[in-house]
């Protein structure tokens, strides 16, 4: 994955005290690494954003929580040419006619699992064509 300078200190400065979403943020990135080893990660102020040729995934802290989402998680957000329904997908949104963002709430390790990476992949090469 190709990262930016100032990226560890930019890390710690947008998690500040949220060491255990951290922690979840650091094993995805190194999941989505393996998965996706071109792409390039940016910090920023409400997300960090992974780019192929264009933005196809973003980690964030959850802003509007819902009241039945974990304590310590992260939202995964990705986005593909069709709608996926599956439970896991907290939200779906066609932003653009054939441009579907999707949410996933990650809380654990486990969660992340061959089918969200799947997703992240595939979110990747639907942003080198489109």
């Amino acid at each position: 994955m190709n990262i930016p300078d100032y990226y560890e200190t930019d890390i710690l400065s947008y998690f500040g005290d949220h060491t255990k979403e951290l922690a979840l943020y650091q094993a995805m990135f190194d999941r989505m690494s393996a998965v996706v080893p071109d792409a390039s990660v940016k910090v920023q102020k409400s997300q960090i954003s992974f780019y192929g040729r264009h933005l196809f995934a973003a980690l964030s802290l959850p802003v509007r929580r819902k009241k039945d989402w974990p304590q310590h998680c992260l939202l995964v957000t990705f986005g593909l040419a069709h709608r996926v329904d599956h439970p896991r997908i907290a939200m779906a949104v066609e932003p653009y006619p054939n441009r579907w963002t999707h949410h996933v709430v990650l809380s654990s390790m486990e969660e992340m699992d061959l089918q969200l990476l799947t997703w992240i992949k595939e979110a990747y090469d639907f942003s080198q064509y489109k």
